[in-house]
């Protein structure tokens, strides 16, 4: 099943950080199965209220997910990110093709 890593930003300092954190971490990504499926962006907010950047990459399981967080190539690039933005990163798992939604009543 697949899992995703989404990011909330704010206050991204687009500066040469950035700029050297995105040219890398596409190269992080690769070993692992991750792809860009959302980059930022505008949102047409149809409810409520929103603010900042998502970014969603998908991978094709928990255990990639997790592999790519902790591997040393993007480790070393982590800081880039951290030092010139504020959010929330996490990783939340995708459902099967079959999924309803009644499915969250029964646990499945």
């Amino acid at each position: 099943m697949s899992t995703y890593a989404i990011g909330q930003l704010h206050d991204v300092n687009v500066g040469p950080d950035i700029v050297e954190y995105l040219g890398r971490i596409d190269a992080t990504l690769e070993p692992f199965g991750g792809r860009f499926i959302i980059h930022g962006g505008p949102a047409m907010v149809m409810e409520g209220s929103w603010s900042g950047d998502l970014i969603v990459i998908a991978f094709p399981d928990k255990a990639s997910a997790r592999a790519w967080y902790a591997s040393p190539a993007y480790q070393r690039i982590l800081p880039l990110r951290i030092e010139n933005s504020r959010g929330d990163v996490f990783f939340v798992d995708g459902v099967s093709a079959d999924h309803k939604a009644t499915d969250v009543l029964t646990g499945h």
